[in-house]
């Protein structure tokens, strides 16, 4: 029997925080709530929850600085609610670790569907590597602890970024359609978001290329998707007599 997950609601709306914890308590998720960026921020650290649901507009402390700090503490995916669909606020709070966005108003079937879509993406791998993958004498894979190594330094990964750059690597060589990577590191209803996978991929190659503008292991295929230089096939000739 799987362990019922522990979502925390952060809005400075009383009404708002009970719409969405009494649809959450029916679906059988353990709710806590907080009405302010400081009380998320003491939910956070005395009871880490699963899955954290936060309103951007906050007095005090706003929902982007809030995600900030929560980002210090804890990599647990985050849903932000915001009445703007803004794209500029969207990529502010990705780029400070947000997982998703919801624009009010929203219906309980799609923050139901939401959170259900981000829980998956956060689910173990089946049995965790023990071996690092080198790719080439300048980047290696430490997939067990979802970092990446380069040049000797090692350099943690989100959570999205480590599935992305995973899927990639289970298929190294081969072109990743974009709806097939939307579909594997963010769920079927993120199929069309093309947009998301740029950016993740851009958050990756920032991480791992050496020259963005002449990529050396994730290539772009336009208008089909993305492939990983296919290492496995490389090492064979370099270790060929």
């Amino acid at each position: 029997m799987n362990t019922p997950k522990t979502i925390l609601i952060v809005d400075d709306e009383p009404r708002m925080v009970r719409f969405v914890k009494m649809n959450l308590d029916l679906e059988g998720y353990i709710t806590l709530e907080a009405n302010s960026g400081f009380q998320a921020l003491e939910k956070v650290r005395d009871h880490q929850p699963d899955l954290i649901i936060l309103d951007v507009e906050m007095p005090g402390m706003d929902g982007f600085e809030t995600l900030r700090r929560i980002r210090e503490t804890t990599d647990a995916p985050v849903i932000m609610l915001t009445v703007r669909s803004d794209e500029d606020d969207r990529i502010k709070g990705l780029d400070l670790g947000a997982d998703d966005y919801v624009t009010k108003p929203f219906s309980p079937r799609e923050l139901s569907s939401r959170i259900r879509a981000v829980l998956r993406r956060f689910e173990p791998q089946g049995r965790p590597e023990d071996q690092i993958i080198t790719i080439d004498d300048r980047l290696q894979v430490d997939l067990q602890r979802r970092q990446v190594i380069v040049e000797g330094e090692r350099i943690s990964l989100r959570p999205t970024e480590y599935r992305l750059l995973y899927h990639l690597i289970q298929n190294a060589g081969w072109v990743m359609p974009h709806e097939t990577l939307l579909t594997k590191v963010w769920g079927h209803e993120y199929v069309n978001d093309n947009h998301l996978l740029r950016l993740y991929i851009t958050y990756l190659r920032q991480k791992i290329e050496p020259d963005l503008s002449q990529p050396r292991y994730i290539f772009t295929e336009r208008g089909l998707g993305y492939r990983f230089v296919d290492f496995n096939e490389r090492n064979k000739l370099d270790d060929s007599p």
